[in-house]
């Protein structure tokens, strides 16, 4: 299913003060946006990101709505939040079949919540995150000035506080659009609209960290959040490729030029050695493969360098508040010897990576003259990755 997540930072945060607008606040060290943006970029039922932002923000270039392993756009916000929804709806692919909608202002929704959103989306059409209310509720007046004067007490059990993500199948959401583009309708938020259109909206169970931060007293709450220290547990991940060699390819290996009469064929720079390293790292992470961030039937990825695939792998890790201890890979290779060359490999991945030389091992092996490696007809190599929390999350 082709699912579109787009970001709704539309607004500039007035009631939070200051003079930068909310989405460009830091908590633990990153923007708000960052965090946001990370956490649909990361996720991998998510197909593309559309971020909508103030005007005078769409021109700026942010790293992280630049190099992304999917496509992203940016769209200027409109007035209304359905505007600046509108607005990211108009810019996502013909392809799109399902939109998860996320307030930029919630730093904290995990890959969990995010995917059973969609799920229940999918089964039922509209779905929204929303926690159940923990203390008695009490309903006032509101014509009545003056002291507020408790004017009934509702079932707590019939309560629940909206959060995003809301997630829509794309035709739910058109219909729910088309209601609040015609004027008749003001809502705060899509599965409001959704409700008024005639559609079912399914709750799921939200995250009692999946704050909105909308004062300075919830930015000193999600700095507690961000800050909090999990134990920095090690996770290992394994990789794997192999591509036959042909003459008239050159030999990448590391993003290093081995000298070669012949090189690995694919559809990229065939580099083995990072394409492993690649798996390693989003295995560890639980992010799938390389197949599945840079598939060889798109042309995005023909002939591109795969230590910048690499590069942009580790930035989807990083984006779930983890990082790369150490890697260590094994490259079996008939013909040429690579050991000349390793010392240049071994910099050019920690530098891809971001980690010290001292931690990224590499290593050469024959095939003894077995099967189609041992033949010379074609090149493998295994790797192994260990990361861990990040420091800063």
């Amino acid at each position: 299913m082709f699912v579109t997540a787009i970001i709704a930072a539309g607004g500039r945060g007035l009631r939070l003060g200051g003079d930068r607008p909310k989405q460009l606040l830091e908590v633990g060290g990153r923007t708000i946006l960052e965090r946001s943006v990370s956490a649909f970029l990361a996720h991998d039922a998510v197909s593309e990101v559309i971020v909508a932002l103030p005007a005078e923000m769409v021109d700026e270039r942010l790293p992280y709505l630049m190099s992304a392993a999917k496509p992203i756009r940016v769209v200027t916000g409109g007035a209304r939040r359905q505007d600046s929804v509108a607005n990211a709806v108009r810019a996502a692919s013909d392809a799109s079949e399902l939109v998860v909608i996320h307030d930029a202002a919630r730093p904290f929704a995990s890959a969990d919540l995010i995917s059973r959103t969609i799920a229940a989306a999918a089964e039922a059409g509209a779905a929204l995150a929303a926690l159940g209310a923990r203390d008695t509720v009490k309903q006032t007046d509101p014509s009545r000035r003056g002291a507020a004067i408790v004017s009934g007490t509702l079932p707590r059990e019939t309560i629940f506080l909206a959060q995003t993500p809301q997630a829509f199948r794309k035709d739910v959401l058109d219909a729910a659009l088309a209601l609040g583009a015609s004027g008749s309708v003001e809502a705060t938020d899509e599965a409001s609209l959704a409700e008024r259109a005639g559609h079912t909206v399914r709750l799921v169970e939200g995250e009692a960290t999946n704050i909105k931060i909308t004062t300075a007293e919830d930015l000193v709450i999600a700095e507690a959040i961000a800050r909090r220290a999990p134990p920095r547990t090690g996770r290992a991940g394994t990789g794997y490729d192999l591509h036959r060699l042909v003459e008239g390819r050159p030999l990448i290996l590391g993003g290093v030029h081995v000298p070669s009469d012949r090189g690995a064929l694919g559809h990229s720079d065939a580099d083995v050695v990072c394409h492993a390293i690649t798996d390693a790292v989003l295995g560890a992470a639980c992010l799938g493969d390389i197949g599945l961030h840079f598939p060889d039937h798109d042309a995005r990825w023909k002939d591109s360098s795969s230590v910048d695939l690499l590069t942009r792998a580790v930035a989807l890790v990083k984006a779930q508040g983890l990082e790369v201890g150490n890697v260590d890979v094994t490259v079996i290779l008939e013909a040429p010897k690579i050991r000349p060359y390793i010392a240049a490999m071994r910099a050019r991945v920690a530098s891809a990576i971001g980690i010290d030389v001292d931690r990224v091992s590499i290593k050469g092996k024959t095939n003894e003259g077995v099967d189609a490696i041992g033949r010379g007809e074609a090149i493998a190599a295994h790797a192994v990755a260990l990361i861990r929390t990040a420091s800063h999350r």
